[in-house]
């Protein structure tokens, strides 16, 4: 009687014990998410995709260890468009946000309008504890903050770049630079303190390590689940570096190529940094951690192919592919991609489909059982298909629209159909992406069936899509600049006609 009441009583312990143990409770099952998007990084410039003259141990690591996409795109070549669809789940079209916003914190209406979620909004209903350190880019005014758009956590700046060195920090932005005429493509927010939250954030070393040390702290100091976004400015201009690791770099002849190794390499020393804070918490096993860039390296398109790299504005390296940042070939949208998660994935895999940045917040919300309300997400869930179990396509095609439809592109496994924008502009190519996935060829004459069968697919696309509600950084400046400067000389006419007051 007495040995079946304690085996009893030590059942119910038992029991009870499961229930309440933290580590057991339905939310410490779903795995951590960590996406880390570099900024302005070429294809060809971190050692997992085939750098030689750039070290990158840490992801390199994760590509060993993970499932490498070959075949991954971003939604648009350049900054704001690309970040928007990255952290929506949606095709920037589908809210006409298509530019890169300027640094706007008094206007209300400039940035990812409001009636859009965040998948951080999607995970915080399940759970997580959410966080975004590094460049935010999406709207400077209080409501489009990230602590506004579904965020716990912000460590880093809402403009579109910023200086790499805290001594840099020194003024606002002139306006008036060249000449005393108005430098448009300025971006003022370039030299405001960083920020913590709502509040001005400590900045005292270089950049990049000071978004990695900030990130392994939220790591290592989040309960499971947590979800963060580590978008990091590194390697988009200005060229910056800590000198001792430029001079690791002395084999590269070309002085901004020089400076921009430097950069990736702290970027990885900084990845290395969250890698470390979540082995010693613990974590690593169960986060699921996403790599890519938002676009491709910056490259001077009037260097002939095969031509030594120009001195100037020509550092990144695309190859194999042609184009770079803003360009609709491949060099402009196909991004160096990872995924590394070792309770569900086993590494050392590639994955040759194409897959899209959109699928990094489908597959969040997926595994974390997030918010799926509102509009669609457009993306699929990753993981069975890098898994092998789903062994269908993951997207019938992958679509892209710049400067109001006048170029575009769409993509299906097996060919590629776009209208040219900057020195080909108005062009149109097809291209067979099975036998020339390097777009060498254009076939449109050759396979017309194949190019009606593609102009198809991106009409009926673009026919769900908004136009575009935003002013280009530049022309945004450009007209405020203008606002400012028509109200000083009527202020100066109204102060003129009014006549001195004399006394006798």
């Amino acid at each position: 009687m007495k040995r079946t009441l304690f085996l009893s009583l030590k059942i119910f312990v038992i029991v009870v014990f499961s229930i309440i143990n933290p580590s057991n409770l339905q939310g410490q099952e779903k795995p951590n998410f960590i996406v880390i998007l570099a900024d302005d990084l070429g294809y060809n410039d971190v050692g997992f995709t085939g750098a030689k003259d750039i070290m990158t141990p840490n992801l390199d690591r994760l590509a060993k260890n993970g499932v490498v996409c070959n075949n991954a795109y971003v939604t648009h070549p350049y900054c704001g468009p690309s970040r928007s669809d990255l952290i929506t789940g949606r095709y920037q079209a589908r809210f006409g946000m298509e530019i890169n916003l300027t640094f706007s914190p008094f206007d209300s209406q400039n940035g990812l309008p409001v009636s859009e979620k965040t998948f951080a909004d999607r995970l915080k209903t399940a759970g997580y504890r959410t966080g975004v350190i590094g460049k935010w880019h999406l709207g400077a005014a209080y409501n489009f903050h990230p602590n506004n758009r579904g965020f716990d956590f912000f460590y880093g700046f809402l403009s579109g770049g910023h200086f790499y060195f805290p001594n840099s920090v020194n003024t606002i932005w002139p306006l008036y630079t060249k000449n005393g005429t108005a430098d448009y493509s300025a971006n003022e927010g370039s030299y405001w303190p960083l920020m913590r939250n709502n509040n001005t954030g400590e900045f005292n070393e270089y950049l990049t390590t000071a978004l990695s040390r900030d990130a392994a702290k939220f790591v290592k100091e989040s309960k499971d689940p947590f979800c963060l976004y580590l978008a990091y400015n590194a390697p988009h201009s200005p060229l910056e570096a800590p000198k001792e690791v430029i001079d690791k770099y002395a084999h590269i002849p070309q002085r901004e190529r020089r400076i921009y190794a430097a950069m990736i390499d702290v970027m990885d020393q900084g990845i290395g940094m969250v890698l470390k804070s979540l082995e010693e918490s613990g974590k690593l096993d169960n986060t699921v951690i996403f790599f890519l860039s938002d676009n491709g390296g910056i490259i001077d398109y009037t260097r002939p192919e095969g031509q030594p790299r120009r001195e100037r504005s020509d550092w990144g390296d695309n190859t194999p592919f042609r184009g770079g940042k803003g360009s609709l070939l491949e060099g402009g949208n196909h991004v160096p991609f990872l995924v590394h998660w070792p309770k569900g994935l086993k590494g050392g895999k590639t994955y040759d489909l194409p897959i899209s940045a959109l699928d990094i917040a489908a597959t969040m919300v997926a595994l974390g059982k997030g918010d799926t309300s509102g509009e669609k997400l457009e993306g699929v869930n990753l993981i069975p298909y890098v898994q092998g179990k789903n062994k269908g396509v993951p997207h019938e095609a992958i679509y892209w629209r710049l400067d109001g439809g006048s170029s575009w592109a769409v993509r299906t496994p097996e060919a590629k159909y776009l209208m040219m924008r900057g020195v080909n502009k108005g062009s149109q190519m097809l291209v067979d992406m099975v036998k020339d996935p390097y777009e060498h060829k254009n076939v449109i004459d050759e396979k017309p069936q194949v190019r009606k069968k593609l102009a198809k697919l991106w009409n009926d696309w673009n026919a769900q899509n908004q136009p575009n509600k935003y002013l280009q950084a530049n022309e945004y400046q450009k007209q405020r600049l203008q606002f400012y400067e028509d109200m000083r000389k009527n202020l100066d006419e109204e102060a003129a006609r009014k006549k001195p007051l004399i006394i006798d």
